[in-house]
């Protein structure tokens, strides 16, 4: 049984990493794995707020800011959290951490992390194109917010909590078009991938570690349910 988390990257690092954070989601990721042999987890990571810091600086630094430069820029950001998460799982870990999610042809260990691969895609790609080559269920979108809104509640006082949503009704909210740094509960791009497969994909608060653990043995939750 193979379940893949998207690992916000503004839970491992916010601003800079939090170790406590990390520490409580290794422990907990372990005891799950301990139950069973045949489980399995795909970890990836995301940016946070040092990609955010360091994309932010560039684009006041040069007049005209490219895309592809802003991405790689959240890409290394990616890959410095990856390597963090990565090196509290070594001995159930062997693979070093992925940046090409299409390469990866043996999962051998009980732990698979990866970070941002290239642009014009993000992690939250990267998470569909691994539950899709490891046939993973779904996809645990691990974030700062409990469940998606039908608007941006710090806008609009009005935006409702949604428990589950089709992926048409979710992509005619998000859009279609990925830019760097978007802020959105689940990628445009990966949003179309995930559609296609037919996968399921669960958003949740990522700090709160038993409604995780709840998400990933098919237990009563808090979150959104993309893809019903």
């Amino acid at each position: 049984m193979t379940k893949v988390l998207s690992l916000g990257g503004s839970i491992v690092a916010p601003d800079s990493p939090d170790a406590a954070f990390v520490r409580d989601f290794a422990a907990m990721a372990r005891r799950w794995l301990d139950v069973d042999p045949a489980r399995r987890l795909i970890i990836v990571v995301g940016g946070g707020g040092p990609a955010r810091a360091w994309q932010k600086a560039y684009r006041e630094a040069i007049e005209v800011p490219d895309s592809d430069a802003q991405d790689w820029i959240g890409i290394m950001a990616t890959r410095l959290n990856a390597q963090l998460v990565r090196s509290l799982f070594l001995e159930l870990c062997p693979h070093e951490v992925v940046t090409d999610p299409t390469s990866v042809a043996v999962f051998g260990g009980r732990v698979l992390v990866a970070s941002g691969w290239k642009p014009g895609f993000s992690t939250d790609f990267d998470a569909v194109v691994l539950a899709e080559r490891f046939q993973a269920d779904v996809v645990v979108n691990l974030s700062n917010i409990a469940k998606v809104y039908t608007a941006d509640p710090k806008v609009d006082p009005g935006a409702e909590p949604i428990d589950s949503i089709s992926w048409a009704d979710f992509r005619a909210m998000v859009g279609d078009e990925w830019t760097p740094g978007k802020n959105v509960p689940f990628d445009p791009v990966a949003s179309r991938r995930a559609e296609e497969l037919g996968l399921r994909v669960v958003c949740a608060a990522g700090k709160d570690l038993p409604n995780l653990e709840a998400i990933l043995d098919g237990r009563p939750f808090v979150g959104t349910t993309i893809g019903v």
